[in-house]
């Protein structure tokens, strides 16, 4: 039987010349991304882990982008956090004032995701990379800590759902309403731990930023 394209990115990052559903597989990363709100969670746990640095200061992704400008003493300290580690492991993708946006749009903008990509990143929404052709997941703070120290995380393989898209949207209508038309029919654990796997004609017309709409919300139905 054949792989779907995200069992192909995992076999590939995970060394194997297939994978099947439900297989628990160690796969390499080409990038590890953390937020304000979640970095310091795992800076903490990768102290705590006694790890005395990163795998890749490259391949690591820190966005400030939640609580900036700060609005509280806590979110000041949150960033400093960021800021230190940062400074410390001389990480090349740290996005401070002035430099950041919105994580998940930045990171596309800047060249740093691309397609065949294995992605892990520390806000639930780092899924919004598969609209770039790149298996990208959400995980807990403890796996990127785990992540940013090893370059490695551990997967079970998922199955897919396949949404075949035909024709093109009318006027005012985007990828959202595409995405919230099919949690609507699908449910909020329509895809629970499965892959959203997009193709047909329709996704032709749909925009770049329709597409990463789509990607971005496909966590909404526990994909």
């Amino acid at each position: 039987m054949g792989m779907t394209m995200t069992q192909k990115i995992l076999a590939a990052h995970a060394g194997l010349d297939s994978v099947c559903a439900g297989q628990l597989i160690n796969a390499k990363l080409d990038i590890v991304l953390g937020n304000d709100i979640t970095t310091p969670v795992a800076v903490n746990e990768f102290t705590k882990s006694g790890f005395n640095g990163v795998f890749d200061k490259n391949r690591i992704a820190i966005v400030l982008d939640h609580f900036v400008p700060n609005k509280d003493i806590k979110a000041a300290e949150q960033s400093k956090q960021c800021r230190e580690f940062a400074g410390c492991h001389g990480i090349s993708h740290f996005y401070d004032v002035g430099k950041m946006g919105i994580e998940h749009a930045l990171l596309p903008e800047q060249g740093v995701v691309t397609a065949g990509d294995c992605i892990i990143g520390a806000d639930s929404h780092t899924c919004t990379y598969g609209a770039l052709g790149a298996f990208s997941t959400g995980v807990g703070s403890t796996d990127m800590a785990a992540g940013m120290a090893t370059g490695m995380a551990w997967f079970k393989v998922p199955s897919a759902i396949k949404f075949n898209l035909t024709g093109s949207l009318p006027a005012n209508c985007s990828g959202k309403d595409v995405i919230l038309t099919i949690i609507g029919m699908i449910g909020v654990d329509g895809a629970l731990y499965k892959s959203m796997e997009f193709c047909g004609e329709g996704v032709k017309s749909l925009s770049m930023d329709s597409r990463l709409c789509i990607c971005n919300m496909a966590i909404e139905a526990g994909a």
